[in-house]
């Protein structure tokens, strides 16, 4: 169980953008954390991984410290060495267990080619390849859909719930509703950088509803005025 307790993180004298968050994430299930702009969803992954300084509370895995040893992490943009190749950049990942060729066979990428050439979708898939080879029992997801067609979202799909049924623990965001409700077995509304609620499959039909009549409604008024 990944144990979050009373978790604070704001940046300077700004208000706290995590604010005394408390969630429990059970091991072996997919975890979708979702949010508006601006709900802390990136920092509170950041602050999982090690890369936000913590104010106060504590992040723990099964009563212990939650460490990188335990995670691997797909941030949002990804950040590439210059002239190296796609084979190369693998290579930074030490399993020998790994068969790169074979799991490149899902995402036909060049990779004997230099990264610097490869389209957006492309370095995601290869950035998302090292993830996969570090075979970490936490994978940290930041809106690994972005940018991949329709064919390698269905692939990704297939690899997590794979992962899952193997014992790995998977925490992703996106921004598209559908993605999560079709993928997890439990999702977490992020407000205000607090947990609002925690639901399991049973209810993502009315979450997914509830969510778009508020979304509908919040504007409604401000769009009629603009459209007179």
């Amino acid at each position: 169980m990944i144990t979050i307790k009373n978790l604070v993180i704001s940046y300077g004298k700004e208000k706290n953008v995590i604010d005394a968050l408390n969630l429990a994430l059970a091991e072996g299930s997919i975890h979708g954390v979702v949010g508006l702009n601006g709900a802390g969803k990136t920092t509170l992954l950041n602050a999982m991984y090690g890369l936000a300084r913590i104010q106060s509370g504590e992040i723990s895995n099964n009563s212990t410290r939650l460490t990188k040893k335990h995670l691997s992490y797909l941030v949002t943009e990804n950040f590439f060495y210059s002239n190296i190749t796609g084979r190369e950049y693998l290579g930074l990942f030490q399993n020998k267990l790994f068969n790169t060729d074979k799991w490149n066979e899902l995402f036909c990428l060049p990779l004997n080619q230099v990264i610097d050439g490869y389209s957006t979708g492309m370095k995601k898939k290869l950035a998302l390849l090292g993830v996969l080879k570090q075979d970490k029992p936490i994978m940290i997801l930041d809106e690994p859909f972005n940018g991949l067609d329709m064919e390698t979202c269905s692939v990704i799909r297939a690899i997590l719930l794979q992962l899952r049924d193997k014992g790995k623990t998977v925490i992703i965001t996106s921004h598209i509703i559908e993605t999560l409700t079709n993928l997890c077995d439990y999702i977490h509304y992020l407000e205000k950088g607090k947990i609002k609620y925690s639901i399991g499959k049973s209810d993502f039909a009315e979450f997914e509803r509830e969510v778009f009549k508020s979304l509908e409604h919040k504007n409604a008024k401000l769009i009629a005025d603009l459209l007179k």
